[in-house]
């Protein structure tokens, strides 16, 4: 069955119906992981996204009940090349395409993603649409330009946990952290288990009381889609935690709630950053990690020096090698700092994973 992909710019796919018959919308996004696939369909924080993966083979694996991230797929749409025929893999239960159906995502294979690509690098990040139901470009293309964009979208509440719940420490609990759950990914409370850490993952709604509530040690605020910008309710949140004193460690959106409690701006890249192999710098130590990202906003932050804010020195921890965007924060004055990538590595590579460890240390400290 033909499927058509057309951008807000007006620019035409034509390729096959992958996955669900419909017709779907989002911004559309690429994604540079050569591996990984079912982790980033069921990162919530791609809510609302078409992505498109720049591997060209997609579904080599299939889909198995252990890997998800969250309970169903969260991208608007898929994009690939040349979905695999065959499932390859003994932990299989079935296939991509099979998933894809089951779930009703709307997808497109056979286009060619490196064109695309290349075309989201120079007009950026934009919104656009799939279907195998309408295959008239200008009437496609009319109801992408009247579809919702990125920016100034508050997502976070669609895709957070509606009910606390916990995930207990492996073996004797050492402490007890209290995540906020603005699109948290399953494999970071597993990563702070491993650590003796008891997480109570709490709705984005939560209060400070319900913070204190849960015997909490420290916060944590996670990964989630959307624009930081609308998040003031949140924002609110973790200025309070920090006048409680209370030890702050965020990543993702997390890290762009923080920036803004201590006073920094946000602000929309162009494209963005995702994948699992984008190179980030760590300035206290000089090393060079190998990061998974996910992120289309970014923290406008001093790259020299230490900035004064309401909560004491802060300064910009880890940056971009590709281009400088600011990739971490440090409290100097307080026990806060946050990372813009994703350190619990579903999927990706390990680099990251000793922030965890420092996690600990803090608290310890």
């Amino acid at each position: 069955m033909t499927a058509l992909l057309v951008l807000e710019d007006g620019q035409t796919f034509r390729g096959d119906s992958y996955g669900a018959v419909g017709e779907t919308f989002g911004e559309l996004v690429f994604n540079t992981g050569m591996t990984g696939y079912q982790e980033t369909l069921t990162d919530p924080s791609y809510h609302r996204q078409i992505v498109v993966q720049t591997a060209p083979h997609i579904g080599n694996t299939g889909v198995n009940d252990e890997d998800p991230e969250s309970s169903r797929i969260w991208v608007s749409g898929y994009v690939v090349r040349d979905p695999a025929r065959r499932v390859s893999s003994w932990r299989a239960s079935r296939s991509l395409a099979e998933e894809l159906t089951r779930q009703g995502v709307v997808g497109i294979s056979g286009i060619d993603t490196r064109a695309l690509t290349r075309h989201l690098r120079e007009r950026g990040a934009m919104r656009s649409a799939i279907s195998s139901v309408d295959l008239d470009p200008d009437s496609l293309l009319a109801k992408v330009r009247s579809s919702p964009g990125m920016l100034g979208a508050d997502l976070a509440g669609e895709v957070s946990t509606s009910v606390p719940y916990v995930v207990s420490a492996q073996g004797e609990s050492r402490l007890t952290v209290a995540a906020l759950d603005y699109g948290i990914k399953a494999m970071t409370p597993q990563r702070m288990a491993e650590r003796g850490i008891t997480t109570h993952v709490l709705p984005a709604t939560s209060s400070l009381s319900d913070i204190r509530a849960c015997g909490a040690d420290a916060v944590f605020l996670s990964n989630g889609p959307g624009d930081p910008a609308t998040a003031d309710g949140a924002v609110e949140l973790v200025r309070e935690v920090l006048r409680a004193e209370v030890p702050v460690f965020g990543i993702c959106f997390g890290n762009q709630l923080l920036g803004r409690a201590f006073g920094f701006g946000t602000y929309k890249l162009r494209y963005g950053h995702r994948g699992i192999n984008q190179p980030v710098q760590d300035r206290q130590t000089g090393k060079v990690e190998v990061t998974a990202h996910n992120h289309g906003f970014a923290v406008d932050a001093p790259l020299q020096g230490s900035s004064q804010t309401p909560f004491g020195a802060v300064e910009v921890s880890h940056v971009c090698l590709n281009d400088n965007v600011v990739e971490g924060l440090r409290a100097l004055d307080t026990k806060a700092f946050s990372v813009q990538y994703h350190p619990e590595a579903a999927a990706g590579p390990h680099d990251a994973a000793y922030l965890f460890d420092r996690f600990v240390e803090l608290l310890d400290a």
